[in-house]
């Protein structure tokens, strides 16, 4: 198999897990808004788990060049929230990687009865590369977010629980947070402690995942 059909072939699989992970991700944000109160992601079309209306041209192609991205930031106005509205942007904030986090570890429970199956199913080997890739952008998703640079999920969460005359330092920053994310990226800054802690939670999913197979098969 050469190099192209190689390509070719991990498509099938690293797409769909890749739209899946970016859809919930931002489904979950708008999802929590819109029980808090806020409308403007029911009214922008977000509401959805349709992938076509999350989709950020710039993250699309940090994703293509470094293999690293983000979805367009689902639009929130926490006027509307019920009650506190600090807390309630640190919680639809948290919505996003939270949900990859919970698909990360149901992936991570299918692959352990994925593998358990494939020896007397073969074809279970194509569900196993699947749910690998869907494990692993979850996590990568889940945990790249939650980095303290605007616009990603991290900076909303931690200016939030900062008292509020820090704010204005978050409002400098986001109009480079951008420029800034691109640069950790292309420069492979974000390797040094994204990398790391993403093995360990996969590394920790799968041995959650292989104990809970163990009990099940003796049940």
């Amino acid at each position: 198999m050469n190099i192209l059909q190689q390509i070719v072939r991990d498509l099938i699989y690293w797409v769909p897990a890749l739209v899946i992970a970016m859809s919930f991700h931002e489904y979950a944000h708008a999802r929590v808004a819109d029980r808090l109160g806020d409308p403007t992601p029911r009214y922008a079309g977000r509401l959805t788990i349709n992938p076509l209306k999350h989709v950020d041209p710039i993250g699309l192609l940090m994703l293509v060049i470094v293999r690293f991205g983000w979805a367009k930031p689902v639009p929130v106005n926490p006027l509307y929230f019920r009650g506190d509205r600090r807390q309630g942007m640190i919680e639809v904030s948290l919505a996003g990687p939270a949900t990859n986090f919970v698909l990360a570890v149901l992936a991570g429970i299918a692959m352990a009865f994925a593998a358990y199956w494939s020896q007397k199913w073969p074809g279970a080997v194509h569900i196993l590369r699947f749910l690998d890739y869907l494990l692993i952008y979850n996590v990568f998703f889940g945990v790249f977010n939650l980095m303290p640079i605007p616009p990603l999920d991290g900076s909303k969460i931690l200016f939030n629980l900062l008292p509020q005359r820090y704010y204005y330092i978050y409002l400098t920053l986001e109009q480079y947070g951008p420029f800034i994310l691109i640069l950790v990226l292309v420069t492979g800054l974000h390797h040094l402690f994204l990398t790391p802690i993403a093995s360990g939670l996969i590394k920790s999913i799968m041995a959650l995942a292989n104990e809970i197979l163990k009990i099940l098969v003796k049940l």
